[in-house]
């Protein structure tokens, strides 16, 4: 499907070994060794797993020698993180000749895939795990060590894990993801997450109230709300059918926990938000106003063959309706280059919906064919790489301008900033986010990890604010 990723954020990480956080440390006579690729819903399922585990007596650790049981979480996205995985995997059997006890499996949305292979072909695994399976791994475990290959890819059309509370893996203590729904009913043509994920399920509201209000008492201070399709979120109560809640009403019962709690959303698709959504964006001061809208393509023909179920005029109208209600809403988004039988003309109408669009962030790739998708199945891929790659670099050149515009803007403003940790570059600043989800450090001063900071900015890069504080917001 997708590959070359151009800009790299928490959305869309690439291998991460987790370990555990500060207060979970204890001792355990087995650990566990997880790394997650891909995007975001990985991550969080990632400490789902470890909670699971964790019930079992392990415990996580980030040296693979020790580990007993090690995992890789997949993602089938792009053909580079599934050849990092392949990578990953022939190193951890070198780790097994000398611990010929340790468990190898591999979760997540590479298992129904690649499972034949990864078990019997290339025998580089022990147990594979699909999104849906998690809860049975005590099991799977148990047959593994056994000497038998453990294999369980079932998909479910309830499973959402909303009665386990996830462990908070290499957490920062400040910010946190809450998946509230599974799957995803958009069929895509260049996409397989619903082929490795399923369809699209709600949690209850209930138990992702929870879950936030508990992160906030313990210290937390923002969550983002997390599914294929945010915007799609509807849970129909199982008792009484005529208590429903959607989209808008959960942002806004989360946004009521607490003035002090910043809540953002993760993925949006332009056909479902609704201008209930950005009214209740605009209601609570703590709902951060940024909106991730993947457009994958400006020209309706190739729209029309990806499936994504809107014209080029409808999310441009889209765009002018985010910021006729929210103003200074940031926007970020996702494009495809050389999907199936695009030509300049459909690479140019890319160009000018980015043009009008002006993107404060995005995430650009060039097309690669992912086994199972619908665009595997009926078209050709018949874009030369030499192309898909300049085409490419002409998204990410204009983007580029986008991005240090969008920066070049906020010069002179103050914003509130939720203080997220030290800079990587000096130990004598912080940094933290704007609500538009732009990164800004300034001058550490007496200002800690979790305040509310006033910041104005100064000066930035294209792709950092600088900025000096003004007090505590």
């Amino acid at each position: 499907m997708l590959d070359q990723v151009t800009k790299v954020h928490d959305e869309n990480r690439q291998g991460e070994a987790y370990a555990p956080e500060a207060a979970d440390i204890q001792t355990y006579t087995k650990k566990f060794y997880i790394e997650s690729y891909g995007c975001q819903m990985n991550f969080n399922d990632s400490e789902i797993v470890a909670s699971i585990l964790k019930e079992e007596g392990f415990g996580p650790t980030r040296n693979v020698e020790e580990a007993s049981l090690v995992l890789l979480n997949t993602c089938s996205i792009r053909e580079k993180a599934e050849t990092t995985v392949r990578k990953r995997l022939t190193e951890f059997q070198k780790v097994k000749q000398r611990n010929p006890e340790l468990l190898v499996g591999v979760l997540g949305c590479m298992a129904e895939r690649l499972k034949a292979k990864l078990l019997e072909e290339e025998k580089l695994v022990d147990m594979v795990v699909g999104p849906d399976a998690y809860r049975t791994l005590p099991a799977l475990i148990e047959e593994a060590e056994t000497g038998q290959k453990a294999v369980n890819v079932l998909l479910s059309r309830e499973e959402t894990y909303d009665d386990i509370s996830p462990v908070r893996l290499d957490s920062n203590g400040v910010t946190a993801f809450v998946s509230i729904m599974r799957g995803c009913n958009n069929m895509c043509s260049f996409c397989v997450v619903p082929f490795t994920r399923g369809r699209e399920r709600s949690r209850d509201y209930r138990s992702i109230l929870q879950e936030a209000t508990d992160l906030f008492q313990r210290g937390y201070r923002e969550v983002t709300l997390l599914g294929q399709n945010v915007d799609s979120y509807y849970w129909v109560n199982p008792v009484n059918d005529a208590e429903t809640v959607t989209f808008a009403n959960l942002m806004e019962k989360v946004a009521q926990i607490s003035p002090l709690l910043r809540v953002r959303f993760s993925t949006s698709h332009p056909k479902d938000i609704t201008d209930e959504v950005l009214h209740v964006m605009a209601k609570y001061e703590n709902i951060c106003n940024y909106i991730h809208l993947p457009v994958q393509s400006g020209s309706n023909r190739i729209l029309q063959l990806m499936n994504r179920t809107y014209t080029r005029e409808w999310y441009m109208k889209k765009v002018d309706r985010i910021r006729e209600i929210l103003p200074d809403c940031g926007i970020s988004t996702d494009v495809i280059t050389g999907f199936c039988t695009e030509t300049e003309e459909d690479h140019q109408d890319t160009m000018e919906v980015m043009a009008y669009s002006r993107y404060d962030l995005a995430y650009m790739f060039f097309y690669s064919e992912r086994p199972g998708t619908l665009a595997a199945r009926r078209y050709q891929d018949d874009v030369p790489d030499d192309v898909k790659k300049r085409r490419l670099a002409e998204v990410v050149e204009l983007h580029r301008g986008q991005s240090l515009a969008s920066m070049q803007q906020d010069v002179g403003k103050t914003f509130k900033v939720l203080v997220e940790g030290t800079s990587k570059r000096s130990e004598d600043h912080l940094f933290g986010r704007t609500g538009h989800n732009k990164v800004i450090v300034f001058p550490k001063e007496n200002y800690k990890k979790c305040d509310y900071v006033w910041v104005k900015v100064d000066s930035c890069t294209s792709g950092t604010l600088i900025g000096t504080a003004t007090g505590m917001a």
